[in-house]
């Protein structure tokens, strides 16, 4: 596979050879950081772990050189937390037995430029390679600039596929900012509760940002489990943990829809569901 930057890595835990890496896949998590595949795509890693037909495949889109930093990490030059990052993801991949993990190593600056391309056509041919029949990223409600950036460059890549080789399911899933907002109804509700062990190893294993100054940890089993205790007011959980999505599939299925609108529909629809609910006692 040619990629753009002779700095991007392809990495493939099980030595797999060849095709064969990327053919297997069957669920792939596409996210704009080292750590991000991890925490919102936990639904696709633990439903391939060691299923001999199921097959995760990672890739992380920027080279994590911009990383906040403190304490043990504080001193290190945006080079060495770019290397120590790198690793690190690669280190999930071996704990989670990925079929393989890609790092494109753009920097974030690089994504948000719309005059490059490169990172579409990057994606484009490790979407043609694995086929696969999921897809996770970030959703376009997401307040993370490189978040949204990365999403809208996986939506063109996707776009550019024949139909008969596009994913059945794209789903954008929640980081900087959760989806509780959205209706219930049209929230693709994931079931996370499986393999809490596992999901603290893959997430932990990010050591340079855990202890460098954000306990992603924490935060991401505390939302999943404030999604899974207050997604019913009404009957007992059935899931000890959830994670949300936005469904992005309509997106690639008919191309001739605006991502903007779309994505303000579900806005707008909260909305309307916030002023009914009010206006009845108003």
């Amino acid at each position: 596979m040619n990629l753009a930057l002779s700095t991007a890595s392809i990495f493939v835990p099980d030595h797999q050879q060849g095709d064969a890496a990327f053919s297997r896949v069957t669920h792939l998590g596409i996210g704009a950081h080292q750590d991000d595949l991890e925490f919102m795509a936990y639904h696709g890693i633990e439903a391939c772990y060691r299923q001999p037909e199921k097959w995760f495949g990672g890739v992380t889109c920027t080279n994590g050189a911009g990383s906040a930093r403190t304490g043990l990490y504080a001193q290190y030059s945006d080079q060495q937390m770019r290397e120590v990052r790198r690793r690190e993801q690669e280190q999930a991949a071996v704990v989670g037995e990925y079929a393989a993990m890609v790092q494109l190593d753009y920097p974030s600056s690089a994504m948000k430029d719309l005059s490059n391309n490169s990172p579409v056509e990057d994606l484009a041919a490790i979407l043609e390679a694995t086929r696969p029949e999921i897809v996770y990223t970030h959703n376009l409600a997401d307040k993370h600039a490189t978040h949204i950036a990365v999403t809208a460059a996986v939506l063109k890549a996707l776009r550019t596929l024949p139909a008969e080789t596009r994913p059945k399911q794209v789903l954008g899933c929640e980081v900087w900012r959760g989806l509780d907002w959205m209706l219930d109804s049209e929230k693709a509700v994931l079931n996370v509760s499986g393999r809490p062990n596992l999901a603290a190893a893959v997430g932990g294993i990010f050591d340079s940002q855990i202890s460098g100054g954000k306990r992603y940890d924490l935060a991401v089993q505390g939302r999943c489990l404030s999604n899974a205790t207050f997604f019913d007011s009404h009957s007992v959980d059935d899931a000890e943990q959830l994670w949300f999505a936005m469904d992005l599939t309509p997106l690639v299925t008919d191309p001739s829809l605006d991502p903007v609108e779309y994505t303000a529909g579900f806005i707008k629809r909260f909305e309307e569901d916030v002023r009914t609910a009010v206006g009845k006692y108003f």
